[in-house]
Parts: structure tokens; C-alpha cells; sequence
């Protein structure tokens, strides 16, 4: 069993992730389905009701006879939830039901709020007409207008599903964010111990290389072969690479450091140590870029892009750098191969910790780039451009001398 996720494990979690994103757009869509059947069935009541009280009102103001009490106690008066007003045809208020008015008001102010709901039940729903007749002759005399909207309850009711919606999604953002900072808080132990613990491997081997390479320098034999010499190079690029490992987790500080010496110093190191065939070019605009960088981590980040670079390119091709001014105070490193690129999938999880396309590799490489320069240095590192069989750009954004000048001024 693998000690780090594979790119299967990625792939599932963003199957995880959609159907999750489905099943909340479901639970949310029927919801909100289901509570608005609900309104529906209810604004079918309420209008069902107001057609009754107009029914009945109509008909106490048509016809006499004891049925009349009847009709009055147990239909008009038991309206006691739709806010309702009656208006004749010259708009005059000539009853209304469960809208609150003041006794200590004045009668303008009573018809100015009277007329301040009419306005707002004619939005509502149309009126229900109510036709006066002459008792006698059955004539029409006049027309009524009962005007009403929704209940109280209605109105809750209606609010509801984007209540409980807004409650549950602010409960799920701030779980989100209690969850992710545990998650961030577990992954900086988890890469602090990581390289603390390599550093601490590689001290005491890299002790013994030295006594050994002192040994090799004083035997004759290895005079003017360059063996020692080059051993020398790789003992001190281990302790520079150690020195990198204990520097993670710690607040590394930060120095003006020139760009294209950094970028110059990694391509050097690696030319003897990669095929002839793989070339290395720098381009930069200027000689005196600098930037705000701690060398030896920035220099591992340049460094693991270029080993990803190497084995990309199957047999021969180039690896160039490109160092430039960004705008808003930044530098630019933008680092191009042509080797054989990535798919949108691998961009995309490319820097995920674990993540690699390799059957043996671990999948830190640019994670840990990631994090060197987007946490220490306050930067920025990403793919610019990949196509499959057409090479790939990474970018790294920095401050300028400049803009880390401006910002301690303000």
C-alpha cells in the first residue's frame, strides 16, 4: 500500500465532491418544490375563502330571512387571517378585516394606511367582485370589490425554505472553514515533521561523506582526477538540500537576492548531472531583477521544476527560463519545456500533495513548491500553459524589491 495517495484516490474525491454537489442540489431543489406545492394549495384556499366572504356579503346585502345570522356569524366572521378590504366602485373603503387600525388615529391616517394596503393587495391578486341587486326587481344597482392578500401564515410559509436554506448554508460555510483550518493546521504539522525528520536522517550521512572524501583527498592516487572535487559539490548540495528540509515549518527570512543569479546558479548545477541532449537556456530581460526570496528554498523550487522538466522530455529538448517584470510591483519566472506536457486533469492536481504520474514517485515535489513559494515567499506558482505533446510553462510570481519597499513604507 502506498504511503502517499495515488492520482486514483484524487480522481475519486472529485467524484465525491460532484456527487455531494448533486445530492445538496436535489435535497435543496426538492425543497423548495415541496414547500411551494404547499403555498400553492394554500393561496388555492385563501382565494377560496375570500370568494366566500364575497359570496357572503353579497348575498346579506341581496337577501333577508333568519339564514342571515347564520351567514354573518359563521363566514364573514370567522375571517380572522386574510387581511381583506372592500371598496365600491369609486374606491371608498367600505370594510375591511384583519388589518390593525389604531383607534387613537385620526381618520385621514386610517384611509391613508387603508389605501397603503389597497395598493398592495392590486398587486396581489385581482379583486372579487360582489353585485348588488335590488331585493325586488333584481336589478343591478352597483359593484363591490373585495381586495385581499396572502395570510400571515402564508407570508411565513412562502420565506421558509430560503430561511432554513440560508441557515443551513452559512452552518455549512462556517463548518467548511472550522474544517479546512484543521485540515491546514494537520498538513503543516504533517510537512514540518516530514522534513525535520529527513534533515535529520540525511545529518548523519552526510557527516560520514565528508570524513570520506577528506580520506580520498589525501590519497595520492586521486590527485588532479576531480573526483574529490565533484564529491565535494554533491556533499555540499546535500547539506544545502538539508538545510532546505529544516527550513520548512520555520519562518524562513527573507533577503534581496538577484533572480537571475538564482535561476542561473540551479541551471548550472544541473547541466553535468542530466543527459547532453536536454539544453538549458536563461532569458531575462535585464541583468538586475531582484526580488524578495530565501535562495536555498527558491532555489529547490527551481530545481524540482526542472527534474519534473527532465522527465517530460523523453530523449532530447530544452528547458529555458524566462525572467521578467510583472505589472503591480511582481516578477515573473516563467520556466518552458517541450517535453511531452500534461492533460487538464493532471494540471489541475498537479500541485495536490500525493498527486504524480509516476509509478514510483511521491508526489511532494511540487506540492512542497507550491507551498515554498505561495506561504514563505507570498507569491504565486502555476501552470501558464500545457498541452499534451506540445511542452509546459510554469510561472512564479514574486514581489519586487519595489513593491516590498512600498509595502513597508505603508
Amino acid at each position: 500500500m502506498p504511503i502517499f495517495p495515488s492520482k486514483e484516490l484524487f480522481r475519486n474525491n472529485r467524484k465525491v465532491k460532484w456527487i455531494i454537489l448533486i445530492v445538496s442540489a436535489i435535497i435543496i431543489t426538492g425543497s423548495i418544490y415541496y414547500t411551494n406545492r404547499l403555498v400553492n394549495q394554500l393561496k388555492e384556499r385563501e382565494h377560496t375563502q375570500v370568494e366566500l366572504y364575497a359570496a357572503a356579503v353579497q348575498y346579506l346585502a341581496n337577501e333577508s330571512g333568519n339564514e342571515i345570522l347564520f351567514i354573518s356569524d359563521h363566514i364573514i366572521n370567522k375571517n380572522n387571517s386574510i387581511p381583506t378590504i372592500m371598496i365600491d366602485q369609486k374606491e371608498r373603503v367600505l370594510a375591511h378585516t384583519n388589518i390593525t387600525v389604531e383607534r387613537k388615529w385620526t381618520q385621514a391616517r386610517t384611509n391613508q394606511v387603508l389605501h397603503e394596503e389597497l395598493e398592495k393587495m392590486k398587486r396581489a391578486y385581482p379583486p372579487v367582485e360582489i353585485v348588488i341587486r335590488d331585493p325586488r326587481t333584481k336589478e343591478v344597482f352597483g359593484v363591490n370589490y373585495v381586495y385581499y392578500r396572502n395570510s400571515q401564515l402564508l407570508s411565513q410559509l412562502i420565506a421558509y425554505p430560503y430561511i432554513q436554506l440560508s441557515v443551513l448554508a452559512i452552518f455549512a460555510f462556517i463548518s467548511y472553514l472550522a474544517f479546512n483550518y484543521s485540515k491546514v493546521a494537520e498538513q503543516n504539522q504533517v510537512w514540518v515533521g516530514l522534513t525535520k525528520e529527513t534533515a535529520h536522517q540525511l545529518g548523519t550521512p552526510i557527516s560520514s561523506l565528508m570524513a570520506w572524501a577528506e580520506v580520498l583527498r589525501e590519497m595520492p592516487e586521486m590527485a588532479n582526477k576531480g573526483v574529490v572535487e565533484e564529491l565535494d559539490k554533491d556533499i555540499k548540495k546535500l547539506e544545502i538540500i538539508t538545510e532546505r528540509f529544516s527550513s520548512i515549518g520555520s519562518a524562513p527570512v527573507l533577503k534581496i537576492e538577484s533572480v537571475n543569479a538564482l535561476v542561473n546558479n540551479v541551471f548550472s548545477y544541473l547541466r553535468p548531472r542530466v543527459s547532453s541532449k536536454i539544453k538549458f537556456e536563461v532569458e531575462a530581460v535585464s541583468d538586475n531583477i531582484n526580488a524578495m526570496a530565501h535562495a536555498p528554498l527558491f532555489e529547490w523550487v527551481i530545481e524540482n521544476i526542472c527534474k519534473n522538466s527532465v522527465d517530460a522530455i523523453k530523449e532530447s529538448g530544452k528547458i529555458s527560463a524566462k525572467i521578467m517584470r510583472g505589472g503591480g510591483g511582481k516578477v515573473f519566472i516563467d520556466i518552458t519545456d517541450t517535453g511531452k506536457g500534461m492533460s487538464p486533469v493532471v494540471s489541475a492536481n498537479i500541485f495536490n500533495p500525493g498527486y504524480t504520474t509516476k509509478k514510483r514517485g511521491w508526489g511532494l515535489g511540487l506540492a512542497l513548491a507550491k507551498r515554498i513559494i505561495e506561504k514563505y515567499h507570498n507569491g504565486r506558482i502555476y501552470v501558464r500553459f500545457s498541452q499534451e505533446n506540445a511542452g509546459t510553462t510554469f510561472r512564479i510570481e514574486l514581489q519586487s524589491l519595489e513593491r516590498h519597499k512600498a509595502k513597508i513604507k505603508s
